[in-house]
């Protein structure tokens, strides 16, 4: 053997020595470097699943109006989806277990005469759902514990203020029976649904444009509205102050979104200069500069943001898109840490989101989302992968329950209160139909006669008892024709025994 050949050798037998000494000091290094490439994260395998098209909601027309809403809105009962309706607006509302194919007669919420735009359940109650129109008006409902048997034309009760359409519903997070309306007027409404009047008015020299949309905090006591002048504002609208402005938060003219979080930051999405859309976080003591901004795509549709506060995971449905992303949002930079995105073949109408407690934790399901084709309602379910069959309960903290913190009055007088959680250890098991009390009509609805202004609040809601009424009777009807029919059964199998015996 040649020296050059010994010395190498020599020199590979010395390596071999150095890797095997020092192998887990060479392993440690490795992982620490991966540790800063990739961020440890439980949600960074969540995948999206769509459900099987016998778990669809089929042969529905939803809605062509133009407007940026999700057309649907859904809670651990019921399906609620914005639908096309010649002669003014309706939406249907489905039992959450009726899927397949929807009789093109199957009975509506009909009682707007302009197309309905915006829908939005009650969080304290799964069967009072909130209505904004065309018509200028806010409606509420009480739907019957099983869903529909008939139309239901007549509101529970009417709201009426708007001077142009409404196209902005939501409810108070925490407070009974207090709603928040949006109008095309640039006026911000908040109703004591329980006396049907509007207790706070924000008005136009607020909001000198359109509003896009208004976003509660987590307790009620803020909101926060994005406008088309392309301002951000965070609102106090008990005081009716301006606690926090950002102007030209997205440089873009397309519309924009503002949410809360959980910890009082803003996440907005909207357009840069350039018309690439972008998902940006503020803090609303400061609202100079972003937190952070992530340049998303150049695609045109409007991004609807929803928020879970339990894992602090976003999801972002464009109008028109194929695709669902989602982001987690942690304290540490760049804050707004990309998770994953699924993708189908046929792009969306709208978007519905179950709440949290509406969710299948046997199946580690963290996320459910409503899809709105043209003429279909599309589950998606979002699952982190875990083999145990325990209860997890890094993915399920307690969440916001149905039972309100504050009755409308207290929270019009200045309380605030956070949402009074529930455990989702052992499921959660939907409510019993609550009664809906409205104390007096609208003071502002023509309709009203003084009989009708002196009466007790039970008969202010006829409408509601004649449907439980009418319900009652069918189910009568079909037990005495179910009844019927096996009577006329047993009396063919008698007529055969005698006519054998008489052989």
């Amino acid at each position: 053997m040649s020296k050059a050949a010994a010395s190498e050798q020599g020199g590979i037998i010395w390596d071999t020595l150095f890797y095997i000494t020092h192998f887990e000091d060479i392993v440690l290094y490795l992982s620490e470097d991966m540790k800063r490439v990739v961020r440890q994260s439980k949600f960074r395998h969540v995948f999206g699943q769509a459900a099987k098209n016998d778990q669809c909601y089929d042969d529905i027309r939803v809605s062509r109006v133009t407007w940026d809403s999700g057309f649907c809105a859904v809670n651990p009962k019921f399906v609620a989806i914005i639908i096309e309706a010649s002669g003014g607006g309706a939406f249907l509302v489905l039992p959450l277990h009726k899927t397949g194919r929807i009789d093109k007669a199957y009975p509506t919420v009909c009682g707007h005469t302009g197309p309905v735009l915006d829908i939005d359940w009650c969080p304290h109650n799964d069967h009072v759902i909130a209505s904004g129109s065309e018509d200028c008006t806010v409606m509420v409902w009480q739907i019957p514990e099983n869903g529909l048997v008939t139309p239901m034309s007549e509101p529970a009760v009417v709201l009426e203020g708007h001077s142009k359409r409404v196209g902005i519903i939501t409810w108070h997070p925490t407070a009974r029976n207090v709603l928040l309306s949006a109008g095309c007027d640039n006026v911000i409404m908040i109703w004591n649904v329980g006396t049907g009047q509007a207790m706070i008015t924000l008005e136009d020299n607020m909001h000198p444009d359109v509003i896009y949309n208004v976003c509660w905090n987590r307790n009620g006591s803020l909101i926060c509205t994005s406008c088309k002048d392309k301002s951000v504002r965070v609102i106090d609208p008990r005081t009716e102050t301006i606690v926090a402005e950002k102007e030209k938060a997205h440089d873009g003219a397309r519309p924009m979104r503002a949410i809360f979080l959980a910890d009082g930051k803003v996440l907005t999405t909207g357009f840069s200069r350039m018309s690439e859309r972008q998902l940006a976080l503020w803090d609303t003591k400061n609202m100079e500069e972003p937190i952070a901004v992530n340049e998303l795509d150049t695609s045109n549709g409007v991004l609807l943001p929803f928020y879970d506060p339990d894992t602090s995971v976003v999801y972002l449905c464009g109008k028109g898109d194929c695709s669902i992303r989602y982001f987690e949002i942690t304290d540490e930079a760049p804050y707004i840490h990309f998770l994953n995105t699924f993708v189908t073949k046929e792009s969306q109408r709208g978007m519905g989101s179950m709440p949290k407690r509406g969710l299948d934790v046997n199946k580690c399901e963290i996320a459910r989302y409503y899809k709105l084709l043209e003429r279909k309602c599309e589950p998606i379910v979002m699952t982190v992968p875990r083999k145990s069959d325990l209860f997890q309960d890094d993915l399920y903290p307690d969440t916001a329950g149905p039972d309100p913190a504050l009755e409308a009055e207290e929270w019009f007088e200045g309380k605030n209160g956070d949402p009074i959680k529930i455990s989702l250890k052992n499921g959660y098991v939907p409510l019993k139909n609550r009664e809906f009390k409205v104390v007096k009509k609208n003071i502002l609805d023509a309709k009203v006669t003084k009989n009708t202004e002196n009466s007790s609040p039970a008969s202010t809601n006829p409408s509601i008892k004649s449907e439980a009424k009418l319900e009652e009777i069918l189910k009568e009807m079909k037990s005495l024709k179910d009844l019927i029919s096996s009577q006329e059964k047993r009396l063919v199998k008698i007529e055969e025994q005698m006519s054998k015996i008489a052989i």
